[in-house]
């Protein structure tokens, strides 16, 4: 009897063990290596170079400078950045409660990272967002949008990082220029948040990742 038991204990954990996800066994075509969860999303979904990912309530990556509100529980895709990069999507979702939003985000560590969103502000306007995290967060918002979908991109040369918006992925609007310390091993990846909402669902499209640096910051290219 207790040989069929562990038998069966043994049959039951080779189960669980096949059937939990590994890391970075999620695949993108345009990525050039799998991508993990760090937090998982309520649902997702991935086909070809397009990512859905819904955030449950309450989800959130932030480092109030008030020091009064600190969480980072928003479901975030993520895959190890190179030294020198260019990644690009589009981000749309439709903007129900304050504070949803759809994100790039690059990771040092839980102290150090930027956070590249399009959410809902709290004059209820579909605004980029950049959130910069050294320690605290330093929360700057900037262009306002009309429509619920919008066009980023992220550049990387050395320790500059550069964060640029479109409305159509053609025409790049520069939003931020700064020094970042993303040593070898930060990650880099997708990531949704409904702070205030019951969910929040957001499609990246239009997917890109290509291993350069951009000689001219102000172009992008």
């Amino acid at each position: 009897m207790k040989i069929c038991f562990c038998v069966l204990m043994a049959t039951f954990l080779l189960c669980l063990h096949a059937n939990a996800q590994q890391p970075d066994s999620i695949r993108i075509p345009a990525i050039p290596r799998g991508l993990y969860w760090e937090n998982s999303a309520k649902t997702f979904s991935v086909k070809g170079n397009d990512v859905v990912i819904v955030a449950g309530e309450k989800t959130d990556m932030f480092r109030d400078p008030n020091v009064t509100y600190n969480t980072d529980n928003a479901p975030k895709l993520l895959f190890e950045g190179d030294e020198n990069f260019v990644l690009i999507a589009s981000i749309e979702h439709a903007f129900a409660s304050k504070w949803d939003g759809g994100a790039l985000v690059v990771k040092q560590d839980s102290l150090h990272w930027i956070k590249f969103c399009f959410e809902k502000d709290y004059t209820g306007a579909k605004r980029v967002v950049s959130v910069v995290t050294n320690d605290i967060s330093d929360d700057c918002n900037s262009e306002e949008m009309k429509s619920n979908k919008v066009f980023y991109k992220v550049a990387k040369a050395g320790n500059v990082i550069t964060l640029y918006c479109s409305e159509n992925g053609a025409r790049w609007f520069l939003v931020r220029h700064l020094q970042f310390d993303a040593r070898k091993g930060f990650k880099l990846g997708f990531l949704a948040q409904s702070p205030t909402g019951d969910r929040c669902e957001v499609k990246f499209s239009n997917i890109s990742y290509k291993k350069e640096k951009i000689k001219d910051p102000y172009v992008g290219e």
